[in-house]
């Protein structure tokens, strides 16, 4: 079964499509999916993600392929072959590229393009009927490198993220406490130029007023 689907820009992860089961039962786990799914996509990146990749979570798995600067995901029971889950997104990157690809770079609204959804569950039907399922062996051949996709946790790709964040808290906050330091340096390398020459402009004083009254 194909609970949900998610397609996304990956540059800032803003949705530009979905689609998600109408379960009334499952609500409830498909609403977290659903936030888990967001999360994936704004954290995802075309240079370091991999273009194909399985993110587990118990019963359940992520599939995603990454296109074009689009991510096409998909969340399924995890028993759901993954040769019929990729099949699924490559036939949806198609679709989509070939119809709004050159409009990807220039939509800010979320879901731009939800009429998409009418192909998806469409689509999403002919991969999980029966019948289908026995016409599409010959999609482990179509597809490259399937069975080495590597597989993932979805937790560590989420908490990955969050590290990231992290680290880039502690360099900003490396960065302000060295200028504060280098700032403090400069005003303690003032002072002791003042002090010295005052010191030197009291000896001078004082030599003159020695030579002035015990001298002259």
């Amino acid at each position: 079964m194909i609970f949900l689907t998610m397609v996304a820009r990956v540059a800032d992860g803003l949705p530009l499509a979905a689609s998600m089961q109408e379960d009334q039962q499952s609500e409830r786990d498909l609403q977290k999916y659903q936030n888990q799914a967001k999360q994936l996509c704004r954290k995802l990146n075309s240079n370091n993600s991999k273009r194909y990749n399985t993110l587990e979570d118990g019963v359940m798995a992520f599939h995603y392929v990454i296109e074009e600067g689009v991510c096409y995901l998909a969340l399924c029971e995890a028993t759901f072959p993954k040769s019929m889950a990729f099949g699924y997104l490559d036939d949806l990157q198609t679709a989509f590229h070939d119809k709004y690809g050159g409009r990807v770079p220039t939509v800010s609204r979320p879901y731009s393009f939800i009429e998409f959804e009418t192909y998806i569950q469409k689509t999403k039907k002919s991969y999980v009927d029966s019948r289908a399922r026995r016409n599409l062996g010959s999609i482990n051949t179509e597809l490259k490198d399937v069975q080495r996709i590597m597989v993932d946790n979805i937790e560590e790709v989420l908490q990955r993220g969050e590290s990231l964040s992290a680290l880039d808290t502690k360099v900003s906050n490396l960065s302000t406490l060295s200028n504060k330091y280098r700032n403090d340096a400069k005003y303690l390398n003032m002072r002791s130029n003042y002090a010295k020459l005052s010191a030197g402009a009291l000896f001078i004083i004082t030599l003159v007023l020695y030579i002035r009254f015990w001298i002259l």
